[in-house]
Order: C-alpha cells, then structure tokens, then sequence
C-alpha cells in the first residue's frame, strides 16, 4: 500500500490531464442518437450510442454536450440542410472535443455536425424501403390507377386545425370555374412521432367507405421541414402504395421528396398546389367535354347541312318521280284491266259452262226424281185404298156407333144405349139390353 494514496478528485484530475495530454485535438465522430434533451439555459445533452452492424447490441456509449451558444445554430442549420429533426434515433456525424470532468467524467462537446452524412444515412432509408417496396411488387400500385375525370369528392387527411387545411378547402371553394368540390377531413397528427399510425388509422376510416371518394388528398401546410421524417416510413408507405384510391400529397416542402411522395399518385408542393391539380384536373375534363359537344355541333350542323342539301335535292326530284311514278301507275292498271278483263271473260265462259251442264243435269236429276215420287205417291194411294173403311167393310168387317163415333170399348156402353152398326152395305139399329 502507497504512503500517500490519491483522493478520487485527484485520480480524476490525473485522468483529466491525461485525456487532454493525449486527445488535445478535436475529432469526427459517426453515432447514433439515442437521447437528446435540453435545458432551460440552452444546453443541449446527448447521448452517443453505436450498435452492432448486425444485430441491436451496444458496443459502445457516450455522454455530449452541445452548449447554448453552439446549439442555437448548429440545430438550426442541420434541420434547415437535411429536412430532418435533431431527434434521438438519428445518425449524425460530429465534431467533438474529448472531455473529462472531475466531477461528471467523460464526456464529449459537440463543436460541429456535418449534415450530409446524415441526409446520405435518410437517403440509404429511403432507397432501402423504396427498394423492399419494389420488391413486394407494390411499388407502383397508387400511381397505375385513374383519376376519375369528375373528381370532386375528395377524401383530406390533414390536421384539423392547419391553416394549409383551410387554404386548400378555400382554393377549392373559390375556384374561378365555379366547380363544386365535396372536401371531407379525416383527421391526423401531421408531425412528430405519431404520424404514421395516425395517417394509416385515417387511412383506415376512408377505406372503410371507399366508394364514396374519388382521391385522397394528403395534406401538411407550413411548419418546419424537421417534421417530416414521420412520412419516411415502410408502414406508411406500403398502405399508401396498396391504396385502392389515388393519393396525391401536398406535404409542404420542396426540396425533397419524402417516401410518401415517392408512392403516391400525384406530388405536389402545398396543399394550395393540391387544390390547383384538383380544380386543374376538373377544368381539363370540362374542356375535353366542351371539345365533345364543340365537335357533336359541328358534326351535327355539318350533318343537317348535307341532310338539307340531299333532301332539296329529292323535293326537286319529287315532281318526275311522281310523273314516272304515275306513268308507271297508270301501264301497271292498264295491264291489271287487261288481266282483268280477260280473266272475267274466261271465268264468265267456265261459269256458263257449269251453269249448262248443271241445268242438263238438273232436267234429269228432276225427271228421275219426278218418277221415283210418283211410284211412291201410287204405294201409298194403294195402302191407303187398302186401309181404308169401305174396303175393310167390303172384307166383312162392321162398324159399331154410338152417337156417330165408333165403339171400340164394351165397358163404355149401358144399357138401353142406343147403337148403329154399319156394314158394307147398309146399317141396323140396336139397343143394349145386357152387359
């Protein structure tokens, strides 16, 4: 054991002395944010981290400070240049002096950022899930659908209360062609953490009812581009790519295009711009109607015009056409009385030949008829000469009367009635005296 141990204060200053004996110089370093906080005095505290290239395990960590007066700018400048926000979960490239403290050890002061490594780390995300999307095949998928030619209901995802919401409804309302648009907001958070899933949890809501939409306007007027890293993401922009509406995006910046914009149907800068496309879009179909109906009128005069060209030409026509008509007419009569004349004649001889040979035909008919009736007429002269009561009489037989009507029931007579019989010659009298 020394004669003279250190104090941990001295140990640390020796460290100290150390560390700036042998790092005195200042060095770029590459790293990974995983905290980033700052104070009430403008001082930023970070946290460095490196991972394992293949897996999520740390290999290394380190404590930064960025100090009031350096953070003012350099935040700025690095949101302004890569369009990101200075937030934990980025990679970033700095300039740093090695420190150590007596009291709060080792850490790192933060001098410099350069922002091209960070905007080529976003690059490599952005073509690495552009590249997966390619893959899946769905790439492409929003932007190979139509838009409807009357596009005028239209499905909003924007923050409720963004003034680039009320711009784009009054572009819409105002529009100089008097178009009526249908504007109806599912609302979203549009910047920080939470973009993603609120996008998709509006996109959700639309799907839900897609037949009443024609395209869905994405939307986020003004703020900084620092924001915008929620629209770089793989969940996000598969469900916009699959999206069975046409999406077109007015995210507010120009510079660069985020992955949201890489799938969409349509990209343009603002949601004024989105409002310009819509009512744009709208006055093309209206035009390409005008050319119809322009060319349906042209055609249509040019049609009544060759119309009225031929049918003056058939009403100068129509008097010898008539005439011809007539003549024809008159030569098709001619040759019906003709026709006719010898068919009356013709069927004038026939009628008279069958009306003769009936007439032969009825003499003779008549005749054999005439003799037939007469020989049954003299049959029934005979049978009625043969019935008749003289002959009966003469044959024998008598015939019993009383009070002139024949007898032909003993049961009707009484006695003492009166009786005659007459007989083929002469008659008697005779009383009834018994039963």
């Amino acid at each position: 054991m020394e004669e003279h141990p250190l104090s941990l204060y001295e140990l640390n200053a020796l460290v100290k002395r150390s560390i700036h004996a042998c790092l005195p110089d200042t060095y770029w370093v590459q790293a990974e944010l995983s905290d980033v906080r700052s104070n009430y005095s403008g001082h930023c505290y970070l946290e460095f981290v490196q991972k394992e290239p293949r897996g999520n395990n740390l290999i290394a960590k380190a404590r930064g400070t960025i100090w009031s007066n350096v953070y003012r700018l350099l935040k700025p400048y690095f949101e302004e240049e890569t369009g990101q926000a200075f937030v934990a979960g980025i990679k970033v490239m700095v300039k740093v002096a090695v420190e150590f403290h007596e009291l709060y050890g080792y850490s790192l002061t933060v001098q410099d950022i350069d922002p091209t490594y960070t905007l080529g780390d976003m690059a490599r995300r952005r073509r690495e899930i552009l590249k997966q999307l390619e893959e899946e095949g769905v790439l492409t998928l929003n932007k190979e659908l139509e838009i409807p030619l009357l596009a005028q209901r239209i499905a909003v995802i924007s923050s409720a209360t963004a003034a680039g919401y009320g711009d784009f409804c009054n572009q819409l309302e105002q529009n100089p062609y008097g178009f009526v648009f249908y504007p109806r907001l599912f609302p979203a958070i549009m910047q920080g953490e939470r973009v993603e899933q609120s996008v998709i949890t509006a996109l959700d809501a639309i799907h839900a009812c897609r037949d009443d939409w024609d395209v869905v306007v994405i939307i986020r007027g003004g703020g900084a581009t620092s924001d915008l890293s929620g629209f770089d993401t793989y969940e996000l922009a598969a469900n916009c790519a699959q999206f069975p509406i046409p999406i077109i995006t007015g995210i507010g910046h120009e510079r660069d295009d985020t992955v949201l914009d890489c799938v969409s149907h349509t990209r343009v800068k603002t949601p004024t711009a989105a409002a310009e496309y819509l009512i744009n879009h709208l006055h093309d179909t209206a035009k390409v109607l005008e050319d119809y109906a322009s060319a349906v009128l042209h055609t249509i005069s040019t049609r009544m015009e060759r119309e009225n060209t031929r049918l003056n030409r058939m009403v100068e026509r129509i008097p010898m056409q008539t005439r011809m008509r007539l003549k024809e007419e008159h030569y098709r009569q001619e040759r019906i009385m003709k026709h006719l004349e010898v068919g009356l004649q013709s069927r004038l001889t026939k009628e008279t030949h069958c009306l003769k040979m009936m007439e032969t035909r009825l003499g003779i008919v008549s005749q054999r008829r005439l003799v037939k009736e007469k020989h049954r007429l003299q049959l029934l002269e005979q049978e009625l000469k043969a019935a008749s009561p003289e002959n009966l009489l003469k044959r024998g037989y008598s015939i019993t009367l009383k009070n002139g009507k024949a007898v032909i029931d003993a049961s009707v007579l009484q006695p003492g009635d009166e009786l005659t019989t007459r007989f083929a010659k002469g008659e008697i009298k005779s009383i009834v005296t018994k039963k």
